[in-house]
């Protein structure tokens, strides 16, 4: 298991949500990155230097720090998509090789390189920024319906990590709630969510609303 690519965000003009410009276009780094755990959501900060996001109210923070997605499930979908798709164009951080980043748990620690160590916090919503940077009408539905989202890591250990670090998975909660698990409850099996309570490591939002469907369900 290993980072195949560190990537970092290009500004560029966001005429689908009217903002002043997305930080989507992810692109692979030569050299090392730091990573430091970002300052509130609302900030704009996210885990990788020279990295930022500008839709401050839904990305970014302490819960969105990093966003990983496989090599293996770019590949898949450049073969359903019928077009290249190169690390970082998912708008991720890091692209992984050799990782199951769907299976993995909510609050599973990976180890990259020799210092950094991130946190498995919740699976990555698609948003219409998503859809139009990839030029696919229906793409939310089509990419939902997939479950593959990848997955949001909170800085537990800062430092730097490059491509070509390995990663070692170093906890792993006494739970079965997967990333593709949690994605599945949040979007179209609400029916789900009440499974989720057992995560403590989702973050407060995903929490409550987990929270208030079993309180729905115990009436």
């Amino acid at each position: 298991m290993k980072l195949l690519s560190v990537n970092v965000g290009r500004p560029q003009p966001n005429p689908w949500k009217h903002l002043s410009a997305t930080g989507i276009d992810k692109r692979p780094v030569a050299g090392p990155v730091a990573v430091i755990a970002p300052g509130p959501k609302g900030t704009g900060e996210v885990g990788l230097a020279g990295d930022r996001v500008y839709d401050v109210k839904h990305h970014g923070g302490p819960d969105q720090a990093v966003y990983a997605y496989a090599r293996e499930d770019l590949d898949g979908w450049e073969a359903e998509l019928g077009r290249p798709l190169a690390n970082g164009v998912f708008g991720e951080n890091l692209t992984t090789l050799g990782l199951d980043v769907n299976g993995a748990l909510i609050g599973e620690r990976w180890r990259i390189g020799p210092d950094v160590v991130l946190e498995v916090s919740c699976p990555r919503i698609p948003c219409v920024t998503f859809q139009g940077w990839l030029e696919r009408e229906g793409w939310i539905k089509r990419f939902t319906r997939a479950a593959a989202p990848g997955a949001y890591l909170r800085v537990i250990e800062p430092g730097d990590i490059r491509a070509s670090d390995p990663v070692e998975i170093v906890h792993r909660p006494d739970h079965d709630v997967t990333v593709a698990l949690a994605f599945r409850a949040m979007t179209l099996e609400p029916n789900l969510l009440p499974r989720l309570l057992v995560a403590d490591a989702l973050p407060q939002d995903a929490r409550e609303l987990a929270r208030r469907r079993a309180t729905t369900n115990d009436r």
